[in-house]
């Protein structure tokens, strides 16, 4: 039991009860506190959260009864016992009516109270028991409930409909799982929604990515260390390992970990047991690894940045995310969404967005895929006026036609090309720096802007 719930608080304002009291209840291992008025008794009561309260009936300040309904207004959750010497069967009613735990009448027998105070604590014990399984039961249902917002309702293509009835599948499992797809899709947002929907979501999901940090710093806070493990470690630290105990191990960038190292966690992962560095101590591994790449598997395995035998081991479950260019159905939810967080972080409200943008966001690339187009919502909501984003809202980049979009990147790695098609493509990639002005881009090109209309004319560019 700890020592907070062996507090008890001794209301009654006869002296020689409350030195007897604090004397008897000392020497039992409690933690008595005095208080001869009621109004002490409950500035004590609200600073200190008494676990038992023994209250005198009759009181100079306050009368019994209600001093008792004050008590458990304040802390519902606290036991109260009655100790009087006007003993009747009606106070005892009242008493258990207005919640009290018990009542017992002076003079009493010490072995008598102390029984009293001992299940009165096991009751407190049971209530505070079951409120935190009903906190901790609301948080999962909270973080189901973020989970679904986040994929559900947000994700309408096919390819991510099918990933999201994957999840429901195997979420609930130990297996280890592996997200691949380019920067920006939201390999992160899929790893906490495994993890909300996980028998581990009690605990909050550890994350290490491997990208973050220098090659040499990584060991250190995937396995811990002891103090003077190395230079410079002058505490010990746990690592993230320890601190993923009963939950998820999300390992971002799992491709640029040092092939060593990833030798070293694979053992992690077969035997369940690993040493921090600097010491001799086998520590027990429990946790669900789930790992994420932006590079293709097969180039990683070809370029031994990821070993083939983790890989094997991380790919119980397979997770490719498409692009948002492959699925741009998912594009009109996904705003959706976006608009209405950042108007509420930034107490506006709820922007439109007007059908000549809207259009360009169909038609943009995103090669930043959801990341990039996250990062402008929030820029064309904190630009909109009147309730509504226009082009104009829009970053510069996403308002170009498409053939000026990423410097013309569509155009280049075309193999060899004719001199009109070098010029074109010089001319695309000027107005693309320039986002479309052409008197900006004559001078890049160091032509006039006449001969920048007539060529834009030649080669069939509109803006």
């Amino acid at each position: 039991m700890s020592a907070d719930n062996r507090r008890i608080l001794i209301i009654d304002d006869e002296r020689p009860i409350l030195l007897t009291l604090e004397a008897l209840l000392g020497r039992h291992g409690y933690q008595p506190e005095t208080a001869a008025t009621a109004a002490y008794g409950l500035k004590i009561l609200k600073n200190n959260s008494p676990a038992v309260v023994l209250l005198d009936l009759q009181l100079p300040d306050a009368q019994g009864l209600e001093m008792l309904e004050q008590i458990k207004q304040e802390k519902p959750d606290t036991q109260v016992i009655i100790l009087t010497a006007h003993d009747s069967l009606n106070n005892a009613i009242e008493s258990m009516k207005r919640g009290a735990y018990h009542f017992i009448s002076k003079p009493y027998a010490a072995e008598e109270l102390l029984s009293l105070i001992d299940k009165a604590l096991e009751k407190q014990s049971l209530l505070r028991e079951t409120e935190q399984l009903r906190q901790k039961t609301q948080q999962l249902e909270k973080r189901l409930e973020i989970a679904e917002t986040q994929l559900a309702p947000v994700f309408k293509s096919k390819g991510m409909q099918e990933i999201h009835e994957l999840i429901k599948a195997m979420a609930p499992s130990e297996a280890n799982v592996l997200i691949t797809g380019e920067s920006g899709v939201g390999k992160e947002v899929i790893a906490n929604v495994i993890h909300s929907r996980s028998r581990r979501a009690a605990k909050p999901m550890v994350k290490l990515n491997c990208a973050a940090f220098p090659q040499s710093m990584i060991e250190s806070e995937l396995f811990g260390y002891v103090k003077g493990a190395f230079t410079g470690a002058m505490n010990d630290f746990p690592g993230m390992i320890a601190e993923a105990r009963g939950s998820t191990l999300f390992l971002d960038e799992i491709s640029e970990m040092p092939p060593e190292l990833q030798t070293r966690f694979l053992r992690v992962l077969q035997e369940r047991e690993y040493r921090a560095l600097g010491s001799t101590k086998t520590l027990k591994a429990d946790f669900r690894v789930v790992a994420a790449t932006n590079r293709p598997i097969s180039q990683a395995l070809a370029e031994n940045r990821l070993r083939a035998d983790l890989y094997y081991r991380l790919n119980t479950f397979q997770i490719e995310i498409p692009p948002l260019r492959e699925r741009r159905e998912d594009i009109p939810p996904l705003v959706a969404s976006f608009l209405k967080r950042f108007a509420q972080q930034l107490g506006k409200p709820e922007p439109q967005m007007a059908p000549a943008a809207f259009q360009k966001l169909l038609d943009y690339s995103w090669r930043g895929n959801v990341r990039e187009l996250q990062n402008a919502m929030e820029y064309a909501v904190v630009l909109a006026r009147n309730e509504l984003i226009t082009v104009k809202e829009l970053p510069a980049e996403v308002q170009l036609p498409a053939a000026l979009q990423n410097g013309g990147a569509h155009h280049k790695n075309m193999g060899a090309q004719s001199l009109d098609d070098l010029e074109r493509n010089a001319i695309l990639q000027a107005l693309a720096q320039c986002h479309g002005n052409k008197k900006k881009a004559a001078q890049v090109l160091g032509i006039q802007r006449p001969t920048l209309y007539n060529k834009m004319k030649r080669y069939a560019i509109e803006l």
